[in-house]
């Protein structure tokens, strides 16, 4: 039968697992791990007042909430509903453009079932892909297309997390170190593990010496390419020369072994070439220094300060995960297929460097330098959209909202003061002003590259390494989704919707 004949209610769950409202989140949460599933509908009888799920309660802990607080506190009131009699893609499409995982089922105010987006994404899966092509949306915007435990984007709540843990709150209470463990591992280390780790990583960030050999001619070659280019050539010299095999044929420890290595060396390697182009000898990491202390030895030679490794970490911590977006569905895809890991991240690389997703902050820096000062400001920014022009710096895809990340580091900008901070903040402000009355109803926000780089100018990044230096935290993202789309793999093979000439068409004689 296919999906289009199928019911909600011979999909959904039934009987839903319920809690009331003034039972305390402890027991509720409980409830949903002895179940095994992500929400419970929060009831009054049989009819729902609320529901409660994961996102609740990863909110709940952002928030700093305790287990004791009641669920009345942190559920959603009066959640959308469905009928049992309504068509399951129906139901489909009206989750996905909610960003609703679980909806409850209700016939005539009583609660009967839930049904959840791995239920109807099942059932989709087996519609005709013609029947369903008009209504994907361009770009798969809003469009689910796999599992991941990794962490998630809420855009609307202006909220991400690695793993339930707030991100912006492990970027200022925690390590680069720690967050990497975190994805890999999927806990944050003792201090124990947290020496073994850093312990571990130290000698995998040297480039192998018949590469590192190599660099001089490669950066002579190509010396004025953009450092992401010369990245992506030489990380696959090294999965070459390290005989890195295709994923499917690897167990998980070895794999995970070779994200652990390449990780590592991505660092060193763009340090190594930005050095090269400007001929300046190779600096080798320093065992005694963290990730992003040795990234800024290794870039200038002089050891920096602890307040710029600081700064430069708290933005590299930012940017390790941040949902499907494109690098990161770059590599996953790549992975599907069974690929060697290097292959992925080199894949990855190639999508990281459209101005459109990676290249952005040394862009929001020059937009600030092309205003000059405040007073300026308003004309020029008026300009710019009457042109057409896009800001950069301003408006996500995902977020709706103010970007935290965006938040996080025009606080790190201030801790490190400097000259752009004043000026980035008030450009900020009139540049809100001017989209909010040019492009009413927009909701266009600063997104994370405006202080992005702010941040990193301040602490001495060349602007060609921006983007290269968001590459080298995403790294530990990228290779995180490569082990998991390993771990449970199925290629990704979707379909396109054919929009030329009806076939079939005569193939004519050879004239």
């Amino acid at each position: 039968m296919s999906g289009g004949t199928r019911s909600v209610g011979e999909i959904m769950s039934h009987p839903a697992v319920t809690a009331t409202a003034n039972e305390t989140i402890t027991a509720a949460s409980a409830r949903m791990r002895e179940q095994g599933v992500g929400s419970v509908v929060v009831v009054d009888g049989d009819r729902p007042v609320g529901i409660l799920t994961e996102r609740d309660l990863v909110r709940m802990g952002a928030a700093g909430a305790t287990p004791t607080d009641l669920v009345a506190t942190w559920m959603t009131p009066d959640p959308d509903s469905v009928a049992p009699d309504v068509d399951a893609m129906t139901a489909f499409a009206s989750l996905a453009e909610h960003g609703y995982r679980h909806i409850p089922v209700v016939d005539h105010a009583r609660l009967v079932g839930i049904v959840s987006m791995r239920d109807l994404m099942r059932i989709a899966q087996i519609q005709p892909a013609e029947s369903l092509a008009h209504e994907v949306p361009r770009g798969l915007e809003g469009v689910v297309v796999a599992e991941t435990g990794i962490g998630d984007v809420r855009g609307k709540e202006g909220f991400y997390h690695y793993r339930q843990y707030n991100a912006v709150e492990l970027a200022e209470t925690r390590s680069l170190e720690d967050v990497w463990h975190l994805l890999y591992d999927g806990e944050l280390p003792t201090a124990p593990q947290r020496a073994a780790f850093a312990t571990e990583i130290a000698p995998l960030r040297h480039i192998p010496a018949e590469v590192q050999s190599a660099l001089p001619e490669i950066a002579r070659v190509a010396r004025q390419a953009p450092p992401l280019d010369l990245l992506r050539t030489t990380l696959s010299l090294i999965g070459a020369a390290l005989g890195f095999r295709p994923s499917l044929d690897l167990p998980a420890a070895e794999l995970h072994e070779q994200g652990m290595r390449v990780c590592a060396v991505v660092p060193t390697l763009l340090c190594a070439l930005y050095r090269l182009q400007h001929d300046l000898e190779i600096i080798e990491p320093r065992p005694d220094l963290a990730y992003a202390a040795n990234y800024l030895y290794m870039m200038s030679g002089d050891v920096p300060t602890a307040a710029h490794a600081r700064g430069v970490e708290q933005y590299l911590i930012s940017t390790i995960d941040h949902g499907f977006n494109a690098s990161t569905f770059t590599a996953r895809v790549i992975t599907s297929t069974g690929a060697d890991l290097v292959a992925a991240v080199v894949g990855a690389i190639g999508a990281l460097s459209g101005p459109l997703h990676g290249g952005a902050p040394s862009r929001a820096l020059d937009m600030l330098d092309a205003i000059g000062t405040v007073d300026k400001a308003d004309a020029w920014l008026r300009d710019a959209v009457g042109r057409g022009d896009r800001l950069m710096g301003f408006g996500h895809r995902v977020y709706k909202t103010d970007d935290t990340r965006s938040v996080m580091l025009r606080s790190v900008a201030e801790r490190l003061g400097g000259s752009k901070v004043e000026l980035a903040k008030q450009v900020e402000q009139v540049a809100i002003d001017v989209l909010a009355e040019l492009k009413p109803g927009r909701k266009l926000y600063t997104n994370v590259e405006f202080y992005a780089g702010v941040v990193m100018d301040t602490c001495g990044v060349p602007r060609e390494m921006f983007t290269p230096t968001f590459a080298s935290s995403r790294v530990i993202g990228w290779t995180a989704h490569v082990l998991e789309q390993a771990a449970d793999n199925r290629l990704i093979r979707p379909s396109a919707q054919y929009v030329g000439p009806p076939p079939p068409r005569p193939v004519p004689p050879v004239s």
